[in-house]
């Protein structure tokens, strides 16, 4: 179940027999049991305890807290399993101890009967799954070689939106608040531990020659945009399309009671009901994009227009409801729209991003801080929303949801065209 490293994890001609299926299979079920919470869960359980006009707010403060922890954690978890001498593998032990700690903290926010005890249960889920995702992104990184990486993030850019999909369903078909929670978790819990079984993880036998020290710590938060300007414009525009692309995704409960006047039954059935349309278009653009730029040989203009694609499709969704007895058929094109972008763009940055990394011999810590670009808009994102533009556009307006998809849907097409500075990638 392991392989021998001296130095640094290189991937092979061809990836392990098996491991694509695996990793697709693996991503689908932590996916499922972290962002059913996200896209529905957490929003329900919040009206739940406080009630509809005091929700938001409260969500953005209990997402975007999550998320700090993310980002706190997740370079520093990609570091220490880069230096991991485990005989286990580099990457296993951090899957195992971060799935378990999640799926307990999931349990708890499932039963948490009040809105304080929910911020710490989701602050733990949010510390304890970015351990198992740092190290489960960087096996890609190990086990694909990079000619290979375009179509197999195609691949993966399919299964976690076809997860979202799937607790979305899961989240409608709950009769129950604590299982809307426990039973994603359990079925992430199933998959992930069936990927750490089969994986053919790499043993590190030489010991790190520098002490992890705070000085490390610290560095694990950052690199230089000066003598690595590609992948800071890559980081860059990540940034601002995932901004865009999760301005929806936690407020759309919400938006569909405030502006439609659903309550929270008929909130988690049409919510299913979006996912299917938007993961449908991302899951087939997803496979597509990642093929056709393996096949041309090019990232960076299916990356451009993938994000300004996302874009448009947040902005229809922001006008939505002023099409009146349409809006809720308008809101669908946009979430197709923004579907078909977003596959595209999961599936090519992904690929565009690893190409880019500044050192080899430390991807996962690298990948960490990559993957702050998603981590530290999820934080920013719902206290933007919840504290500054819902409430400011409502004060303007009376149209705070509008006015904070409008960010969105510029933020995405910003993140687009910083893809353009990008010189060193095709």
């Amino acid at each position: 179940m392991t392989e021998n490293l001296a130095v640094a994890s290189k991937p092979a001609e061809r990836s392990p027999k098996g491991f694509v299926p695996a990793f697709a299979i693996s991503s689908f079920g932590i996916y499922v049991a972290v962002m059913a919470p996200v896209y529905g869960g957490l929003s329900v359980k919040v009206q739940e305890l406080v009630g509809l006009e005091a929700a938001a707010p409260l969500l953005g403060i209990l997402t975007g807290s999550g998320a700090i922890f993310a980002s706190l954690v997740q370079p520093v978890a990609g570091r220490l399993s880069d230096r991991s001498v485990s005989r286990f593998g580099r990457r296993r032990p951090f899957m195992f101890w971060g799935t378990l700690g999640a799926i307990l903290g999931l349990l708890a926010a499932g039963l948490a009967p009040n809105f304080t005890t929910l911020l710490l249960a989701w602050c733990f889920v949010q510390f304890s799954i970015n351990f198992t995702l740092a190290a489960h992104h960087t096996t890609l990184a190990d086990q694909v070689p990079e000619a290979k990486r375009g179509g197999v993030s195609g691949v993966i850019g399919a299964a976690t939106p076809a997860a979202i999909l799937g607790g979305s369903i899961l989240l409608a078909t709950m009769p129950t608040t604590f299982l809307r929670f426990a039973v994603p978790a359990a079925f992430g819990l199933v998959l992930m531990g069936y990927f750490l079984i089969v994986l053919k993880d790499k043993v590190r036998e030489d010991a790190p020659q520098a002490p992890f020290n705070l000085k490390e710590v610290f560095s694990s938060y950052v690199f230089s945009p000066k003598k690595n300007p590609d992948f800071g414009w890559a980081w860059l525009s990540k940034a601002f399309v995932l901004l865009g692309f999760g301005s929806v995704s936690t407020y759309l409960t919400l938006f569909l009671a405030n502006d439609f006047g659903m309550d929270t039954k008929q909130q988690l059935s049409f919510n299913a009901i979006a996912q299917v349309v938007s993961i449908g278009t991302l899951i087939i653009f997803s496979l597509i994009g990642g093929f056709l730029s393996d096949r041309i040989g090019k990232r960076k203009v299916f990356v451009t227009i993938a994000g300004i694609t996302v874009g448009a499709g947040v902005a229809l969704i922001a006008v939505s409801p002023t099409f009146g007895a349409s809006g809720l058929a308008i809101l669908l094109i946009g979430q197709a729209i923004m579907g078909a972008g977003s596959g595209a763009f999961f599936a090519v940055d992904q690929a565009l991003c690893i190409d880019l990394l500044p050192n080899k011999e430390e991807m996962a810590k690298d990948l960490g801080i990559l993957n702050l670009a998603g981590t530290i808009p999820g934080a920013l994102a719902p206290l933007m929303a919840g504290l500054i533009f819902i409430p400011l556009g409502n004060l303007l307006f009376s149209a705070g949801f509008t006015l904070w998809f409008a960010v969105g849907a510029a933020s995405a097409i910003a993140g687009a065209i910083m893809v353009t500075k990008i010189k060193g990638s095709r």
